[in-house]
C-alpha cells in the first residue's frame, strides 16, 4: 500500500494519504468484520427459530409501527 504522510515541523506524523482504492478496499474489509462480530454476538445470545412467514409478518408489523 503506498501511502504518504502529513507531517508537523517537527516531522510529528499528522495524517496519512493514501489511493481511494486502497481506502475503498480498507472501508470493505471493515464492513465485512464489524459483520462478523455481530453474527458472532448474535450466535452467542438466546436463538429463537420461526418459520419464514411469521418472521415477514411481524417485520411487516414493526414496519408499520415507525
Amino acid at each position: 500500500m503506498k501511502t504518504q504522510f502529513v507531517t508537523d515541523d517537527h516531522g510529528n506524523k499528522l495524517a496519512v494519504i493514501l489511493p481511494i482504492k486502497e481506502y475503498n478496499k480498507m472501508l470493505g474489509e471493515l464492513e465485512e468484520l464489524e459483520d462478523i462480530k455481530l453474527y458472532d454476538a448474535a450466535k452467542k445470545g438466546k436463538q429463537e427459530y420461526m418459520d419464514a412467514d411469521r418472521a415477514f409478518k411481524e417485520i411487516e408489523e414493526a414496519r408499520r409501527k415507525k
